[in-house]
C-alpha cells in the first residue's frame, strides 16, 4: 500500500501514465551548482510545509466555494487567528489562494484538487505527504540511529492519518490503473488475489478488464470497510471477497490464478519479501501468475532517480524497506519457487511490472 511520497518527477517513457503525485521541482542528476541554488534547495521545504499545514487543517474545504476572512476561517479550522492569517497570506503569495482585501478564496483549479469530495481530489495524498515530510525532517537521526524516528500523528490523529494514507493510494493510482491494465492485456484470470489491496483501486481496474472474473482483496482489518465502500460505489462488491488479515502473520487466501503485489515489496526487506513470495506461491494454483508492480532499480541503484529517493523514504518510514533491482527480485522470486521471472514494463517510477509464474505440476 505504500505507493507515495514521490520525491520529484523524472523523464518517463513515451507512453507515460498519468502522474498524480508530481511535486514542486525537478533536480537534474548532474549539474554545476551555484551557492544560491544550494540555498534555494535548502529552502524548498518552506512551500511544502505551508501546503502540508493547509492540507492537515483541511483549509480549502473550510473556505469552500465562496470567500471568507481569516477570522472566519480560523473558527472553522479551530485555529488561532494570527497563525491562520499568516498561513493564508503565505498560500496567497504562492498563488495557492486568491486574496481580495481581507477575504480569501480558493482558485477553481485548486478546488478540485484540494477539497476532499471532488473526484479529482489529491487532498489525501497531500496529507500523506505531510506525514512523510515530518519523517524526512528527522532523516539524519534515522541514519545515525538505524531506525525510523517516532513522529506524532498529525492534527487529524492516528485514525485520520491511516484513512488519508489509504485514500492517498487511490489518489495516485485511480488514473494510472486502467491504462496500465490495458497495456498488460490480455492477461486472463478467473480469480485475482490483490494482496495489500487497500481500498480496491487496482482490483477495480482488473475486474473491469476481465468481466467474468472474481477477486479476493486481502488487507488489514481497518482497511476492509474502506474497500467495501469503494467497491460498492464501483458496482463491483458482488464480485469481490474481502478478507481481513496481516500478510506478515497470516496465510493468504488460496485458489487464485493471478496474484497482485502492487506497491508492496518496497516496504519489506528481502527476507520479508521472500517470505511473502512463498505465501503468494502457496496461494496460487499451478500455472498461476504473480504480478509485482513497484519501483525497479538498475544495477547502480541510481536510476531511476525517483527510485533512489524513494529508497530514502523507505529508510525514513520502515525498519528494512527499500527499492530493489530486477536481479534481486528475480532471485527472491526463484527462491520462493516461481519460474519465468521477467520484467513486463519498465517505468521511471512505481509502474514497473515484474511477472513470475507458478510452474505447473
Amino acid at each position: 500500500m505504500t505507493d507515495a511520497c514521490r520525491p520529484f518527477p523524472v523523464p518517463g517513457r513515451a507512453r507515460k501514465l498519468p502522474d498524480r503525485a508530481a511535486p514542486l521541482y525537478t533536480a537534474p542528476m548532474t549539474r554545476q551548482w551555484t551557492a544560491e541554488e544550494i540555498l534555494a534547495l535548502g529552502r524548498s521545504f518552506q512551500p511544502a510545509c505551508v501546503l502540508a499545514a493547509a492540507a492537515d487543517l483541511d483549509l480549502y474545504g473550510a473556505i469552500g466555494e465562496g470567500e471568507a476572512t481569516a477570522g472566519e476561517i480560523a473558527r472553522r479550522v479551530r485555529g488561532k487567528t494570527r497563525g491562520v492569517t499568516i498561513l493564508l497570506d503565505a498560500l496567497a503569495a504562492l498563488s495557492l489562494l486568491d486574496k481580495r482585501g481581507d477575504r480569501y478564496a480558493v482558485p477553481p483549479s485548486l478546488r478540485k484538487l484540494l477539497v476532499a469530495d471532488h473526484p479529482e481530489s489529491l487532498l489525501a495524498m497531500t496529507q500523506h505527504q505531510a506525514n512523510c515530510l515530518r519523517r524526512w525532517a528527522q532523516l539524519a537521526r534515522t541514519i545515525r540511529d538505524g531506525k525510523p524516528v517516532e513522529v506524532a500523528p498529525s492534527v487529524r490523529g492516528a485514525d485520520g492519518d491511516r484513512a488519508s494514507f489509504i485514500e492517498a493510494m487511490d489518489n495516485i493510482s485511480r488514473a494510472a490503473a486502467p491504462p496500465l491494465v490495458a497495456e498488460l492485456m490480455p492477461i486472463r484470470f478467473t480469480r485475482l488475489l490483490d494482496i495489500g489491496g487497500g481500498s480496491g483501486t487496482w482490483t477495480i481496474a482488473w475486474l473491469r478488464a476481465n468481466e467474468e472474473a472474481r477477486a479476493t482483496l486481502f488487507d488489514l482489518p481497518p482497511v476492509i470497510p474502506l474497500a467495501r465502500d469503494r467497491l460498492e460505489r464501483a458496482g463491483l462488491l458482488d464480485r469481490v471477497d474481502l478478507v481481513a488479515g496481516d500478510f506478515y502473520e497470516d496465510p493468504l487466501p488460496g485458489g487464485a490464478d493471478l496474484a497482485l503485489l502492487s506497491a508492496i515489496v518496497h516496504q519489506n526487506s528481502r527476507r520479508e519479501n521472500r517470505a511473502l513470495f512463498r505465501k503468494t506461491f502457496a496461494a496460487l494454483v499451478p500455472g498461476g501468475r504473480l504480478l509485482v508492480r513497484d519501483v525497479v532499480m538498475d544495477a547502480t541503484r541510481t536510476k531511476p532517480p525517483a527510485g533512489a529517493l524513494f529508497a530514502v523514504n523507505m529508510l525514513s518510514a520502515t525498519e528494512a524497506g527499500g527499492t530493489f533491482t530486477l536481479g534481486e527480485l528475480r532471485d527472491d522470486l526463484a527462491a520462493a519457487g516461481f519460474a519465468n521471472v521477467k520484467q513486463l514494463r519498465k517505468d521511471e517510477w512505481m509502474h514497473s511490472v515484474v511477472t513470475a509464474t507458478h510452474p505447473r505440476a
